[in-house]
């Protein structure tokens, strides 16, 4: 997710992410280096409803990244009732057809050129809602493109490039030990599953700031907000500073017309 030379037009962007915070704390920094290019940046949460206060700090550190307006699947958290207090079915138990026809419409809707959204892991914790909105992604990217499948999502449209947001095992020597601190699973990747690496530090202050945005979980001492509230600036620092991604392909690639190749 390199910058393009300045006189080529930024590629916009799309993170998809299963709770509010995840956006600032897995993409914030390449969220507000896009739309400081002039890219159109957008992201899609896929847990809390609209009627909850966690929506509304969202909408905060949206408005800071400069990605617009929440865009939000309505599902509820797994682990927190509150999270759809209209009765809202977990993600989790969502009938997969559903929740991948919903994205496939925002898709659609935004046409990006980049979609970003969790690893396969789950994001360090394993946290099941990660694993699920990784799978849902993988699916909608493809699907988008697709002109018989959800047709009354809109008209097709194929993102260039799918990327998973991932944390390799070099990559975690200070953020490691913070989680398990607090009796947090550490799942990390194989370095050699990191394709991209972004220095985001030009706009560190940003991605703070709009995880700052997110008060209710800054205020509480277990989740990464609250743990990274408490650390020294410059250790914060090292650790939000560099994202890390997994290049996935959405498309069909190039190769030998005549046998399947590795």
């Amino acid at each position: 997710m390199t910058p393009p030379p300045p006189d080529a037009p930024a590629p916009s962007l799309l993170a998809v992410v299963a709770h509010p915070d995840d956006e600032a704390l897995l993409v914030g920094g390449v969220l507000a280096q896009h739309a400081a290019a002039g890219a159109r940046t957008a992201v899609v949460t896929a847990t809390w409803t609209a009627d909850t206060h966690r929506v509304s700090e969202l909408a905060d550190a949206l408005d800071i990244l400069g990605a617009g307006a929440p865009r939000l699947l309505g599902y509820a958290d797994a682990r927190n009732p509150n999270s759809a207090p209209g009765g809202a079915v977990r993600l989790v138990d969502a009938p997969l057809d559903e929740a991948v026809g919903r994205l496939v419409a925002h898709i659609r809707e935004l046409q990006p050129d980049i979609v970003v959204g969790h690893d396969a892991l789950g994001q360090l914790t394993g946290h099941p809602d990660h694993r699920r909105a990784h799978q849902i992604t993988l699916l909608a990217v493809e699907a988008a493109g697709l002109p018989h499948l959800y047709p009354e999502a809109g008209d097709p449209w194929q993102p260039t490039a799918l990327y998973a947001a991932t944390h390799p095992e070099s990559g975690v020597d200070r953020l490691g030990p913070l989680l398990q601190s607090v009796g947090k699973t550490l799942l990390a990747a194989p370095d050699a599953h990191v394709t991209t690496t972004v220095d985001v530090s030009p706009w560190v202050a940003q991605k703070w700031a709009a995880i700052l945005a997110h008060r209710s979980e800054v205020s509480r001492a277990r989740p990464l907000p609250g743990l990274l509230a408490r650390l020294p600036e410059d250790e914060r620092t090292e650790i939000i500073r560099t994202e890390f991604f997994t290049r996935l392909s959405p498309a069909p690639a190039p190769g030998d017309p005549h046998q399947l190749t590795a």
